[in-house]
């Protein structure tokens, strides 16, 4: 019992770990490249949406429709590349779950007409495929539509 939870906690250790990252280092915008597409958060929830442009021990410059804009690194709160990475990943994923939500929901729902029904479509066997095909291509479109931002810079409110 004693090696078991022994064994737990190691890999409970090695988890919290790969889940805690670096965000907080201001350090972390010198990965950005200029011209990169960036979102900054500020602290008054005030977003700024454009081009990286610079960054400094003191501030960020960012280039957007409006103009260039500075902001103080102590009023940013979040820095996020506006790089949309794993689109096709998030896609098949979510393309094979609705496949299967929408085969059994196909499959639960299927009642034979009865005699007297003046109006019903009786799809027999094929609801579940039904199902499965508009799950299918429901979850793919929810996934290639879905954003992933990389957070480059976080920090906390205080």
């Amino acid at each position: 019992m004693r090696r078991i939870l022994l064994l737990f906690c190691f890999l409970a250790i090695s988890f919290t770990v790969r889940a805690q990252d670096n965000a907080a280092s201001w350090g972390n915008l010198n990965t950005l490249r200029e011209g990169e597409r960036i979102q900054v958060r500020e602290a008054n929830k005030t977003k700024v949406t454009g081009t990286f442009m610079s960054a400094s021990d003191a501030a960020i410059t960012v280039q957007a429709q409006a103009g260039p804009e500075t902001v103080q690194r102590q009023d940013v709160r979040t820095v996020k590349r506006m790089r949309v990475k794993h689109r096709w990943l998030n896609s098949f994923i979510l393309a094979g779950a609705g496949a299967g939500i929408g085969y059994g929901i196909g499959r639960s729902q299927y009642h034979p007409c009865a005699n007297g029904q003046s109006f019903c479509l009786d799809f027999g066997d094929y609801s579940g495929s039904i199902g499965l095909v508009a799950g299918f291509l429901g979850g793919g479109a929810i996934g290639a539509l879905l954003p992933v931002h990389e957070t480059v810079y976080s920090v906390s409110l205080h």
